[in-house]
């Protein structure tokens, strides 16, 4: 392999290992891990506009903010493409006669000394003293008009040298030229920049693309004394700065950019010094301390030099920088760049098979399953229904699969064998794995209790009911338990298929992101983006969610995926094609639109919309209403009454359009409090009290039951502030809203038919019966539903009571009884969801190009 002049030539790089550019790890180009700022891509954008015209040759607007920045005049400010362009027309225009070069240094430094036609010195530092300078050693050879070129830090060492030090000696030789080449100086904050206070004879370069990872664009900038940098400015070629990289210069230097900044300092730091342990533990190598965002190593074992390790290393897809053609250095120095944690790891890893056995501590790979991600460009797109697809397919093609969900919002819950809490959408992608639902499936639940404030459920337990801002403190806490909860759960199954929530390119939210891409990151997953084409607009926002990503986010979306598509998808093949040329990914599958899949929703989002109305048959002649509560929870109650063929349930938020219905039922709320205010002031408690006298069977379902009764009281605040309430007064019944969540898997029996129930408790209320009657026991004999004797007006905390075929049979047969028709007796459909599943994979897997998933997962 050849020895490279520079790191960072990617394509060459990529040649040499026979894979694509974007399949190398980088390590030979010292950039920002965190890759460009959030705001590139759109700053990039807004200044397209501009491109029709010349540049500024000036760069009047970016100049004037790297005067604010550094806080001198603009007129001592010269901006150039890259500070390594600079660098040639300085020289020539320094009137220097000699260049003296520290050494190692940039290869840059003696090449434009020479073109500029400048005698070259160097001064060599020594690996023994750590690369360290001696500046009263170098200001003793100094000769009057030296120009001399200190890297800050240095080049490929990562060394700093005192800025006061160099102050002195600049100011004690007046007729030298002191050129500091701060090209990673962001990267040690520590060391105050010779931008500030310096003596005339100093000039500094800045480079801006090393650390805002621009080095597509490139930009750089001196900061000289007036006189000396309208020289340089008069020698550069015209228009040497594009408008889009100062546009992108002017922006990155703004004062909000301290948040970037920070986060980049605090992973720099944190992997710079965990790498450089953990390369010294692997033994024959020695690395040399650095303040920068690289390290120099050198190469100890016999037998093996820095060029045959770094093709060994692009072998295994990661390019590394040999040094051999810096000055003062041989064949068996390298650098390499401070990464990510994973890119770290993958070097490490490559590097102890490379270098042969010796290490002295094993270099454990983390565990990481093949994991999928399904992402929507926004809520309601589709993807827990594709997530549990993709999880039976999965299962029916041999592997053992299962789902997670980091942090799931929604009033639809269950309750797990062993008492934890979860969304349901996540218990059905469990039954398409056929595995028990398990809580670290979805280890935080949101249960919106109000339009600001909703409980915390974490790990299966409620954790309290929190604001925003207060949830925004806690979520670190959240963050932590869904990580250890994936990692857990990964590691007892083969394959994993996550869930994100909403967007990802929710600019206002990205920064608190724990179930979208900072998740998959943990995960190392493979993110679909699901769009729904039946709202409109799904290539627009494909588009639009890939322009607010970062760079690292980008990388891991490998698809989009085009759902509830009504026609022909040939047609949509132009906008495939677009779609792959403008963001170099391809569109997985379209889906069909599916209506009436047979399967619980996440939410009452579906409901709202009126997607889950089913068309009005003759034979449906048992007419069931549901009150649409504003805080409904549990409407997947409902799901199994939907089935049968002689049945209609239709959801009422108007009491005026109530009508006369067979039954009534009063679901669950997250907010039993407001949903009752919510009855009163729509006129429920009259209509209510209207069908109950006419014969209709009234029944209520844990808040439901609650709202039956006479008096709801919540002292210790649980769903409002301290208030307690009448209730509707159609039971004797009396609730007290208690501290304590009850959680609980039941078998319970239905006293008036005698058949058997099971379901689960989710309530903070305890309930007295005051003069009702039990009609609902538990299996330890303990009443969960109370009425009034044969009256048809009772209630109950269980939920999944409809579930049984048996007994949602004999519900049903008695509204036709009461209606003059005569029972049907016998069971008339079967609620299992497991032929709904395997119909929902069948679509779904003739929809996908799940071949390329396959190659994608390495399944």
């Amino acid at each position: 392999m050849d020895t490279l002049r520079h790191g960072g030539d990617l394509r060459r790089l990529a040649h040499e290992a026979g894979v694509p550019p974007g399949r190398l790890i980088d390590f030979s180009a010292n950039i920002n891990p965190l890759g460009p700022p959030e705001w590139l891509r759109s700053c990039v954008s807004a200044a397209l506009d501009q491109i029709v015209h010349y540049p500024d040759p000036v760069c009047r607007e970016l100049a004037a903010a790297i005067a604010r920045f550094h806080g001198v005049e603009a007129s001592r400010v010269v901006c150039g493409n890259g500070s390594s362009e600079l660098l040639p027309h300085l020289l020539r225009v320094a009137g220097a006669r000699g260049a003296v070069l520290v050494t190692p240094g940039y290869a840059e430094y003696e090449r434009s000394a020479r073109a500029a036609g400048l005698d070259v010195t160097t001064f060599p530092l020594q690996p023994d003293d750590g690369f360290t300078l001696d500046v009263e050693a170098l200001e003793a050879g100094l000769l009057t008009d030296d120009l001399v070129i200190i890297g800050q830090p240095n080049n490929p060492t990562g060394q700093v040298t005192d800025p006061a030090e160099i102050r002195r000696m600049a100011r004690r030789r007046p007729g030298c030229t002191f050129v500091i080449d701060e090209a990673f100086a962001d990267f040690a904050p520590q060391v105050e920049s010779l931008a500030y206070d310096p003596p005339d004879n100093v000039v500094v370069l800045r480079s801006m693309t090393k650390f805002f990872a621009i080095p597509g664009l490139r930009l750089g900038y001196a900061l000289a004394r007036p006189g000396l940098a309208h020289s340089l400015r008069e020698a550069l070629p015209p228009w040497t700065v594009n408008t889009l990289a100062q546009a992108v210069g002017t922006r990155a230097l703004a004062a909000d950019m301290d948040g970037y900044r920070a986060d980049t300092l605090r992973l720099v730091d944190q992997q710079r010094d965990a790498l450089a342990g953990q390369l010294q533990e692997l033994g024959g190598l020695t690395v040399f301390p650095s303040a920068a965002n690289f390290l120099l190593l050198r190469i100890d074992r016999p037998g093996l030099d820095a060029p045959g390790l770094a093709e060994r290393l692009l072998k295994r897809r990661i390019a590394v920088r040999v040094c051999d053609n810096y000055r003062g250095l041989d064949r068996h120095y390298l650098r390499v760049a401070v990464r990510t944690e994973e890119e770290n790891g993958r070097l490490l890893r490559a590097l102890h098979t490379a270098m042969g056995e010796g290490r002295r501590k094993p270099v454990r790979p983390p565990v990481r399953r093949p994991a999928l991600m399904f992402q929507g460009t926004g809520s309601g797109a589709g993807k827990s229904v594709l997530t549990a697809a993709l999880c039976r397919i999965l299962l029916q093609d041999g592997h053992d699969v299962a789902p997670f969900k980091a942090q799931n919002m929604s009033l639809n819950s269950f309750v797990t064998r062993d008492g934890g809490e979860m969304g349901r959408a996540q218990v059905v992608q469990a039954q398409a794995c056929r595995l028990d639902p398990d809580v670290r499936m979805n280890p935080v639940l949101l249960k919106p209790s109000s339009d600001t404030g909703s409980q915390v459920i974490v790990m299966g337990q409620p954790v309290g009911t929190m604001k925003v801002d207060r949830y925004i403190e806690y979520k670190e806490k959240a963050r932590r338990a869904a990580l250890d909860a994936y990692d857990d759960l990964a590691a007892s199954h083969q394959v994993m298929v996550l869930e994100g929530a909403g967007s990802p390119a929710e600019v206002n939210l990205k920064r608190h992101d724990m179930v979208n891409m900072q998740m998959a990151r943990h995960a190392d997953a493979k993110v679909l983006l699901v769009g729904d084409i039946d709202r409109g607009g799904v290539f627009a926002s494909f588009i639009g969610t890939m322009e607010l990503l970062t760079q690292p986010e980008r990388r891991l979306l490998r698809g989009f995926v085009v759902n509830r598509f009504r026609g022909d998808a040939s047609l949509l093949q132009e906008a495939h094609d677009y779609m792959e040329l403008a963001t170099h990914r391809p569109v997985l599958g379209v889906v069909p639109y599916l209506r009436h899949l047979g399967l619980p929703e996440e939410d009452s989002v579906a409901l709202r919309r009126g997607e889950l109305d089913a068309p009005v048959t003759a034979e449906q002649v048992v007419d069931i209403a549901v009150v649409d509560l504003p805080h409904l929870s549990n409407f997947t109650d409902f799901d199994p009454l939907g089935i049968e063929p002689d049945v209609r349930v239709r959801y009422v938020r108007n009491a005026k359009g109530l009508g006369t219905p067979d039954a009534l039922i009063l679901p669950g709320s997250k907010n039993v409090v407001a949903d009752m205010d919510f009855l009163r002031d729509r006129g429920w408690p009259e209509a209510i009290a209207r069908v109950a006298a006419s014969g209709t069977e009234v029944v209520g379902i844990c808040a439901g039951l609650q709202l039956l009764g006479r008096r709801i009281a919540d002292p210790h605040g649980i769903e409002s502030e301290g208030a307690e309430i009448d209730g509707l007064g159609l039971l004797p019944i009396v609730t007290e809203l208690a501290p304590a969540k009850t959680l609980r898997r039941q078998r319970a029996t239905h006293l008036p038919s005698g058949l058997p129930l099971q379901g689960y408790e989710i309530h903070h209320g305890l309930s007295t019966p005051g003069g009702s009657t039990a009609v609902v026991h538990d299996q330890d004999g303990q009443p969960v539903g109370f009425g009034l004797g044969e009256d048809p007006l009772w209630g109950t905390y269980l939920h999944g009571l409809f579930d049984a075929d048996p007994f949602r049979r004999w519900f049903v047969d008695r509204q036709r009884v009461r209606k003059g028709l005569p029972p049907l007796g016998e069971v008339q459909a079967v609620y299992d969801i497991e032929p709904a599943l395997d119909r929902l994979a069948d679509v779904v897997r003739a929809s996908l190009d799940m071949d390329a998933i396959y190659r994608m997962l390495r399944l």
